[in-house]
């Protein structure tokens, strides 16, 4: 997968929108409801650390197993500090990558899908955790 920076607003405006207490079932539909939880700013809900959060675009489908497509953005908390299992942004040889970390038994970068090899790079930099993926449901 190949990444695209991209640097979140300084100060964004803050854009709320309604967030409704009834759920929404993916199984069988529900009557509607009209009850109002609260307001939602996706700046609040996304980004923690406002100063180490940088948004990524990622390009190819080396993880497509977890949901992320290509092309869909990825939010990122360089603050976040990278555990086993997290979704990172590595950096391998002068190229970033987003990969699924391992660190037993040995560090490695695992893709989410068996058509890519799992690496085992000597050195290695983590740029980030990601926190969120959005990508669109109408392409």
């Amino acid at each position: 997968m190949v990444l695209k920076i991209i640097f979140p607003a300084e100060t964004p405006p803050g854009i709320r929108t309604p967030l409704f207490l009834e759920h929404c079932p993916a199984g069988f539909p529900s009557p509607a409801q009209d009850y109002i939880e609260s307001e939602l700013d996706l700046n609040d809900y996304c980004i923690r650390h406002p100063s180490a959060t940088y948004f990524i675009r990622a390009i190819g489908n080396s993880m497509t197993d977890m949901g992320l497509q290509d092309g869909d953005l990825l939010v990122v908390d360089k603050s976040v500090e990278a555990q086993h299992g997290d979704i990172v942004i590595a950096e391998i040889d002068g190229e970033f990558t987003v990969k699924r970390l391992l660190l037993r038994p040995r560090p490695a970068l695992q893709p989410m899908n068996s058509a890519y090899p799992t690496l085992y790079p000597e050195n290695m930099a983590i740029f980030g955790v990601v926190m969120h993926f959005i990508h669109s449901a109408h392409r």
